[in-house]
């Protein structure tokens, strides 16, 4: 028998043409909980960047001052698309980032008496220290916890990426239900990569060895440990290169440490790849995927990489760590700069590791197909509508 049609109301602070996780893990579930008999209606803010995507209704905003890359939507025409929406027919509430979202979304769910559920998908105890410096960090932590506990639990449920993120939230005092439910990825997207064509695009050799990072350029993904390791990686191996793919509000910054580091020959910034057809190429043209945040709540990259074939060496922290600990496709790295690097130059020059742990790693990706996670989410939705 099959199950009734759901319509769901998914409201966001984030989406394209703003690239970061909380992007790639709605459009993910957007792409395949329509199989399960699930409908979204996404509001987003909209960005003087068009998107093509004529499903998602945008609502008008305004830049952030100490933000350039993200939006603050306008209240009163948030709540009124959210509302016509609602209107329409919905039978849930999701809400995926804490901001004007989140108070849209509680205020129409009780004023429609609807179940809200929200993604936690940030750990902004760790993330917020980068962007106001100047405020004492145990303040700082201590009201990002006071926030976290407030905004859920006023809901019905939470769903969280990693096992470890339900424990930072638990400690927290959360006490609404909490659902551990990683985003998935489109594994076939990262198989067919063609590497020599990324390497020929970027005048590099095809025997120089590729260390790659993946990701926001910014202060919270500790890319600066990256670079500080690579001082020591290159006394190993002197012929490796370190390839940044992503945008940010770190890459002034991290230009001139490059260039303080004297890494100029080592360091190349390649800039955003498009998901479909550069990202699979960079992919796979790299040796081993590097990685040293601190602070993910799951670690998507990590698994794109592993779905290419491409070894991780990464550090285990926080929602990283259900990813790597497996050590399926993945060594788990050292946590100093000296340690990193020689541990980083060791393995790219272990052919046979990297075999072993190319083999791996996309055997333990297909565990993480998104299909199933939007599947999981279907059922998660109606088990809360009543």
């Amino acid at each position: 028998m099959n199950a009734p049609p759901l319509r769901i109301l998914m409201l966001t602070d984030v989406y394209f043409p703003r690239i970061n996780g909380v992007s790639t893990s709605i459009e993910t579930f957007r792409n395949d909980i329509v199989d399960e008999g699930v409908t979204i209606k996404l509001v987003a803010p909209d960005y003087p960047e068009s998107w093509p995507d004529n499903q998602v209704w945008r609502v008008p905003s305004r830049r952030l001052p100490f933000d350039p890359e993200d939006r603050l939507m306008r209240r009163k025409h948030l709540y009124g698309i959210a509302r016509h929406a609602v209107e329409e027919g919905i039978d849930l509430i999701h809400i995926q980032t804490p901001f004007a979202a989140h108070y849209a979304g509680v205020r129409l769910a009780r004023d429609s008496s609807l179940p809200v559920i929200a993604t936690y998908h940030t750990h902004f105890e760790e993330y917020i220290q980068h962007y106001l410096p100047l405020l004492p960090k145990a303040w700082l932590k201590a009201a990002a916890r006071r926030l976290a506990r407030h905004q859920c639990n006023a809901l019905a449920a939470i769903v969280v990426p990693s096992p470890a993120m339900k424990e930072t939230l638990i400690e927290y005092g959360v006490s609404a239900p909490l659902h551990v439910l990683p985003t998935g990825i489109p594994i076939d997207q990262f198989s067919g990569g063609d590497g020599a064509r990324f390497r020929a695009r970027h005048a590099i050799p095809a025997e120089r060895p590729i260390a790659l990072y993946v990701g926001r350029v910014a202060h919270e993904k500790n890319i600066d440990f990256l670079l500080q390791a690579m001082v020591h990686a290159i006394w190993h191996r002197p012929d490796l290169l370190l390839v940044i793919a992503g945008e940010g509000p770190a890459l002034e910054s991290l230009h001139r440490r490059v260039a303080n580091l004297h890494l100029d020959h080592h360091v190349r910034f390649v800039g955003y790849l498009d998901r479909k057809h550069e990202l699979p190429d960079c992919y796979a043209a790299a040796n081993v995927f590097a990685f040293a945040s601190r602070t993910e709540t799951q670690g998507l990259v990590l698994l794109e990489a592993m779905a290419a074939g491409l070894p991780v060496f990464a550090i285990a922290h926080l929602g990283t760590t259900s990813i790597l600990e497996p050590r399926r496709g993945a060594v788990v790295a050292p946590e100093t700069a000296e340690d990193f690097g020689k541990g980083l130059a060791d393995l790219i020059s272990n052919r046979t590791a990297l075999s072993r742990l190319a083999v791996e790693g996309r055997e333990f990706a297909m565990e993480w197909s998104a299909p199933e996670r939007a599947r999981q989410l279907a059922t998660l939705y109606r088990s809360l509508v009543i």
